[in-house]
């Protein structure tokens, strides 16, 4: 009945259509791990059932063998029999020669028992032999499907470890995305940009003041100037000296044009 369970199991796995069960199923990595444990039980008894079946097969081929070889012998022995009591009969010992063929006969007999025997295991060891054949290959195709089974975990592992890598990049580029005006480079370039403007308008504050410095000791120079002719223009002397002597002819021209101006005043009198 174990052995029949077993085997049945066996052939239930081995036929198992993974990939159908998997497209069932509402979490394919938990249904994995559980298949993967599921076949590693079974396959750790499947062997022990097919070690067992075979030790059994091996003991009735052995007890086979043993009826075989004590047929073989009780035969030989019940044609030794036979031979020993032609042999007295041949020498017309009857009594004695009927002694071995009876011992003939039971070796015969013996010969028949061990020959029913062997007979009757036939069909069992048939049988078991058929039953560890079919074992071994269920068991064989339980590893395949085993190793189908890690293969298809790891595979359907690293895809969905790959798939979260790339969703975490993908959160990850989201947020950094440039054209977004809600993330964070978007308002730290607005930043450097303020501070940019900033600065600009530093430095034309600062060219502006250094332009109006210029000026302001350009109209100190001119200034400074006059205060310095007037100075000397009441102080006279040298100064006074320098200064009629270098605007003589400019005087001189300052009396004409009064003369001039005079004259043409009269002219006009005399004429109204």
């Amino acid at each position: 009945m174990v052995k029949q369970s077993i085997f049945g199991r066996i052939s239930t796995l081995a036929k198992a259509n993974i990939n159908a069960m998997l497209d069932k199923a509402e979490d394919p990595q938990k249904m994995l791990d559980q298949m993967v444990r599921d076949y590693t039980n079974n396959i750790a008894e499947a062997e022990a059932a097919v070690a067992q079946t075979i030790g059994n097969l091996r003991m009735i081929e052995d007890d086979y063998r043993e009826d075989q070889d004590a047929s073989r012998s009780w035969g030989q022995k019940a044609l030794a029999a036979s031979q020993k009591a032609d042999d007295f009969r041949t020498k017309g010992d009857t009594a004695s020669a009927d002694k071995f063929d009876n011992l003939a006969k039971v070796a015969i007999e013996r010969q028949m028992d061990f020959e029913r025997q062997a007979k009757s295991a036939e069909p069992t060891i048939a049988s078991q032999r058929e039953i560890v054949e079919r074992l071994k290959t269920g068991l064989d195709q339980m590893k395949v499907k085993r190793q189908q089974l890690v293969a298809k975990r790891d595979e359907l592992t690293a895809r969905a470890k790959s798939a979260h890598a790339q969703s975490a990049v993908a959160d990850a580029v989201k947020s950094i995305d440039l054209l977004d005006p809600t993330s964070e480079v978007s308002r730290f370039e607005e930043k450097v940009r303020r501070e940019e403007a900033r600065v600009r308008g530093q430095q034309e504050i600062a060219a502006s003041s250094l332009d109006a410095q210029f000026e302001s000791l350009e109209d100190l120079g001119e200034k400074t100037e006059v205060e310095a002719r007037l100075a000397a223009l009441k102080a006279g002397g040298a100064g006074q000296a320098a200064l009629t002597s270098g605007d003589g002819d400019a005087e001189e021209s300052l009396t004409l044009d009064y003369a001039a101006e005079g004259t043409a005043e009269e002219t006009g009198t005399a004429r109204g």
